[in-house]
Parts: C-alpha cells; structure tokens; sequence
C-alpha cells in the first residue's frame, strides 16, 4: 500500500521528532483514519521526501518520528511559468490544480479588460492564500516535492513591462504559428487569456513588447482547459515528458 504523502510547513531532519499543522492533522486523523505506528511521507518543498513514523495524535496535531530524507520526484528542466488571467471560482482552481501536475514551476495571476473577478487588499491576500493549498494539494497527490510558486495578482500592463530573460508566449486561436512547431527553449512565461479572449489593444500592447502569439490548433478551448493544455505540449517539447 503506498503511504500517505502530507505537506508541513516544519523544518524535517531524519532523527527529530516533529508535528502536523491542525488542518492537515485532522485529515490524516479523521479522514484517513491513520493510527500511531503508521508510516507517511512528508515534504515541505525543499525537494526531497521524509519518511515519518506517527507517534501520537493530540487534540489538534498529529506527532511524528522522521526516519529517513529520500529523493522525491525530480522537477522538469523547463522553467514555465503559467501567466493566468484570473477566473472564477473552480476554474481558477482546475487550471491552478492541472498545471500543479504537469510541471509548472510558478503562477502568475494578471487581471486583463475582459477579467471578471477583481482582487485587492486583504481579499487578494485570502484567494493567493487559498491557490496555495490548492496547488500543496497537487503535490501532495503528483509526487512533487517544490512547490510551484504562486505570485501576488499583476494588472497585464505591469506583467508585460516587468523585465524578464524568459521567452514570453500569448495564447491566441488565430495566430498563424502554432505552438507545437515552436523550437524549445529552457524558461518561458505563457499568458492565457480570460473568457472572453484578449481585447485587440491588448494584443497590440504584447506585440509591442515581444510577446509572440501562437495557437492550440483548430479548436478553442475554455480558459481553464487551454493553460494545462498548452503545458502538456511545452512539456513533451521540452521538458521531462
């Protein structure tokens, strides 16, 4: 049976005893139903697997004996970093869950003209927050041991301005270039539109500023669908699929 595998924010040392934070504590006691002498695997995103042994269950924590460091998963030499327009509610975090799992090394939110939901303030904080665990969650479900970074929300105009040395690529259905005959290259930020596409000013200011539309194929796909899929290609292109 393969171990549960549980994130924590703790430092892991193998020899050192450590605990589970309250809520993932009371999915391992609860729902799990995990019991003392049980074998799980954590990560805290450093790269590397711990094997734990559970010692004891407390009110709200769980208590742990790290036994062994083990080599996790390694990550793809693709460094891709997924530029989302911000949409609602689940589909936001199908796209944020998804590209988890395919590989994605961050997430950069940007808000567009056509972009239905507006974050600020302490709300931005609490939606950043919550697209955290969502992502720890595909982790801890995909085998990965870093977690994908996941930026505060930029208007579009302050992402295309910001300096990069990535190559910058738009999503567009009628680009003539498609992105699977692009030639691969090491680092690249991939900006997926809204649901309602890119205004034409919009797409204007990207090319000004180097960013180079390509397309999916025949079909256009929704905005949560189009971002993992794109992934997928990048990865097989030039990554570790």
């Amino acid at each position: 049976m393969r171990n549960h595998r549980m994130h924590t924010e703790e430092a892991l040392q193998p020899g050192q005893s450590t605990r589970l934070e309250a809520e993932t504590a009371h999915y391992l006691s609860r729902v799990l139903r995990a019991v003392v002498g049980q074998k799980i695997l954590l990560f805290n995103g450093d790269g590397m697997d711990y094997l734990a042994e559970i010692t004891g269950f407390g009110r709200d924590e769980v208590h742990l004996k790290v036994h062994d460091c083990l080599p996790a998963r390694a990550e793809s030499p693709l460094h891709l970093t997924l530029v989302q327009a911000v949409s609602r509610g689940e589909r936001m975090d199908f796209t944020l869950q998804k590209a988890t799992e395919l590989g994605v090394t961050a997430f950069q939110p940007v808000f567009t003209n056509r972009t239905e939901v507006r974050l600020a303030g302490e709300k931005s904080a609490r939606r950043v927050g919550h697209w955290r665990k969502v992502i720890i969650s595909a982790c801890e479900q995909s085998g990965r041991a870093r977690l994908p970074a996941v930026h505060e929300p930029l208007d579009l105009v302050t992402w295309v301005q910001s300096d990069t040395q990535a190559s910058r690529l738009v999503l567009e259905p009628e680009a003539p270039r498609s992105l699977a005959r692009l030639p691969p290259a090491s680092a690249i930020e991939l900006l997926v539109g809204p649901e309602g596409g890119f205004e034409d000013s919009e797409l204007d200011l990207l090319e000004r500023h180097g960013v180079e539309r390509v397309s999916l194929g025949p079909r256009i796909l929704r905005t949560e669908t189009a971002g993992p899929a794109a992934v997928a290609i990048l990865q097989a292109k030039a990554g570790d699929f």
